[in-house]
């Protein structure tokens, strides 16, 4: 799926993560000529490397600005990530909705992006979700990122005097290799994102994790080489 391009002057609020699916957006828009705002949420996640990831790929894409929100959700927990007495999986990727889901994540972080789009003047945001490759996240689908553009626009002065939101997915409907070879098709430096959930104490990729193995089986798939240091084959 191609992005949209930019009007003249035209702004973007990009989510980052510092994965793969985030940098591949940002670098579809920047491409696409929108002006780039970038948001990465410091929820004091268990890979908070993933920080320092983020903030290359904001800095190797142009962004204008980068905001690094606190919002420590180790308060709530319920997550492998934001829980320290709940292991990180590492059998293999199984079905369902796994113990990595953080609740109600990607409605937080969006809110979050939709409240500084209306501040800035910007009406588009980007977010890679992906519901082939991890469609057990529920926040990863299609039909929540419609109900949430409807909102959206039902809850922001904005969006109710006629000045609509947009929240654009391009990743929603590809595979993890589709994702890989569209970054590699951009020309960017793929081994600057961070994917694993559970990095090893000496900062690598554990390459057991469902998000390792899922990197891993991409790079594979699109038959291109795999920049990522894995402390164990997945």
């Amino acid at each position: 799926m191609t992005f949209p391009k930019a009007p003249e002057g035209g702004a973007l609020v990009a989510l980052i993560s510092g994965g793969l699916d985030s940098l591949v957006v940002a670098a579809m828009a920047k491409a696409a000529g929108w002006r780039l705002f970038a948001l990465t949420i410091d929820y004091n996640q268990r890979h908070r490397i993933e920080l320092q990831a983020a903030a290359r790929v904001a800095e190797a894409l142009g962004a204008e600005r980068h905001v690094v929100l606190p919002l420590d959700l180790t308060q709530f927990g319920g997550s492998a990530l934001t829980d320290g007495g709940i292991s990180v999986p590492k059998g293999g990727v199984e079905p369902g909705i796994p113990i990595t889901y953080v609740p109600a994540r990607n409605t937080i972080f969006l809110s979050l992006c939709l409240g500084w789009a209306e501040a800035v003047g910007a009406r588009d945001i980007a977010i890679g979700v992906n519901a082939l490759d991890y469609s057990g996240y529920p926040d990863c689908r299609a039909e929540f990122i419609e109900a949430f553009q409807a909102m959206a626009n039902l809850a922001t002065k904005a969006g109710v005097e006629g000045d609509p939101f947009r929240v654009h997915t391009p990743l929603v409907h590809m595979t993890k290799a589709d994702i890989v070879t569209a970054g590699t098709d951009l020309g960017i430096n793929l081994g600057m994102s961070w994917s694993c959930y559970d990095p090893t104490d000496d900062f690598r990729h554990c390459g057991q994790c469902d998000s390792c193995r899922l990197r891993q089986k991409g790079f594979d798939d699109a038959g291109v080489a795999d920049p990522t240091d894995y402390a164990a084959r997945p």
